[in-house]
């Protein structure tokens, strides 16, 4: 299966070419990976360099990043074998790993939309690094945090440059974003009031990819209260 991607950058942008808007720009929010893999197409016209190289060079090796790796293979060294549901909109196995550690489907796929492979300690350390200010030579809080709101639905929830923005929470101020890929979930969260970062991941979407749980939520605001507790003591 090695290193060949089922589908290049420009063949999932493609995808969607010939579909109606969603909304008009500008007056409503949806989250889609369409815009980060145009992102980094343009990231690699303006520099001439591959994107992993560029977020290898500029962030993951500054930072001390060292056990995040991009997902450009069927085979991953040390990821958890992953589990889905019977009937996933994939039609994959519900293992999503063979025997000889490689996924069912191929993850490069993701490219810029998500296409990087890591620990929940390094995810931890990104986090922190990014929502404390840290993780850039810059002033880039500003930019990174200038949400709109999500859904009327949803008072107080905002998204900004690729982060979910929760103002008014028991904890306070909450920034951070979830994953999913099939078999994997993820969870980053920042606690601005008390500077504090947690993050954990499970080899599970049962239950997760289908809303029938809150198991990702309670897990966030448990640990999150526990940790809290401790620091206040």
């Amino acid at each position: 299966m090695g290193r060949v991607a089922p589908f290049s950058p420009t063949d999932v942008v493609a995808f969607v070419l010939d579909q109606p808007a969603l909304f008009e720009a500008g007056t409503a929010w949806s989250y889609s990976d369409t815009g980060y893999i145009l992102l980094g197409l343009v990231m690699e016209a303006a520099t001439d360099v591959n994107v992993f190289e560029l977020a290898t060079d500029r962030l993951l090796l500054p930072l001390g990043l060292t056990a995040t790796v991009p997902s450009d293979d069927t085979t991953l060294e040390g990821l958890a074998v992953g589990y889905t549901v019977d009937d996933n909109p994939f039609g994959l196995a519900p293992r999503t790993m063979d025997s000889g550690g490689r996924l069912a489907w191929n993850p490069v796929v993701e490219w810029t939309g998500g296409g990087f492979a890591s620990t929940t300690a390094d995810l931890a350390l990104w986090g922190h690094a990014l929502f404390s200010g840290a993780a850039m030579d810059m002033d880039y809080l500003g930019a990174l945090l200038d949400g709109v709101a999500v859904h009327p639905d949803a008072p107080g929830v905002f998204y900004g440059a690729g982060v979910a923005i929760y103002h008014d929470t028991p904890l306070g101020p909450v920034y951070g974003h979830g994953g999913w890929i099939p078999g994997y979930v993820s969870s980053l969260r920042y606690y601005a009031d008390h500077d504090l970062t947690i993050a954990f991941q499970i080899n599970s979407d049962l239950g997760v990819v289908d809303d029938s749980t809150d198991l990702v939520p309670a897990l966030e605001e448990a640990l999150a209260r526990l940790l809290i507790g401790a620091l206040t003591q």
